[in-house]
């Protein structure tokens, strides 16, 4: 029998579209200011370069994302819901939703289970894990956004596979780092490859 995967797939820029719903938001809220177009983005924090680019921009771009309904109101990823719904049905293959929350997480924590609830259905929601850090979760696979992932772990159980978004398509990954440009890129193709790496037929 071969050995079950276990898959841990981020939310935030792999699900949900969090960098659009930011910049829409803010451009909305503060018209007046100047923001960062989205092919500009650079750096997983859009805080740090909106202050970069003036000071008092990082506290507005961080209101955006701490206002009720932000979350909620995301829209899904392109691929994202159905290559989650394929993962499940897959035969030895476990599926996760591994996420962290806002440091203020008032209704940041609530509205991710109501947003998987609304788009994933209620399965998915016993299948939700909220860390602020991943490290310590196990799992075969880490499909994340975040360039570097740091925790009390220093060698974590998951291979982190790097999910292109906006701030950072324009890095080059180590060597050892795999790449998922889109969830119409070939990530069934991971998935096998840690099956059969698990069995041993490298």
């Amino acid at each position: 029998m071969e050995p079950n995967v276990r898959v841990l797939v981020d939310m935030d820029g792999v699900l949900a579209d969090f960098e659009g719903g930011l910049l829409r938001g803010f451009r909305l809220r503060f018209p007046q200011d100047p923001y960062v177009a989205l092919e500009e983005r650079r750096g997983f924090s859009a805080r740090d370069q909106y202050g970069a680019l003036r000071p008092d921009l990082a506290e507005k771009v961080a209101s955006i994302y701490e206002t009720p309904g932000f979350f909620l109101e995301l829209e899904p990823i392109p691929g994202a819901l159905e290559a989650l719904q394929e993962m499940k049905r897959m035969k030895d293959t476990e599926v996760f939703i591994c996420t962290s929350p806002l440091q203020k997480y008032d209704y940041c924590a609530s509205e991710k289970y109501h947003w998987v609830d609304k788009h994933l259905g209620p399965e998915f929601v016993e299948r939700m894990i909220l860390t602020r850090d991943k490290t310590v979760v196990s799992g075969d696979l880490l499909i994340d956004d975040k360039d570097t992932i740091q925790g009390q772990e220093e060698n974590p159980s998951w291979e982190h596979i790097l999910f292109t978004c906006c701030h950072n398509q324009h890095l080059d990954p180590l060597p050892s780092k795999r790449r998922l440009n889109s969830w119409s890129d070939n990530w069934r193709a991971i998935l096998d490859s840690e099956r059969k790496a698990r069995l041993g037929q490298n």
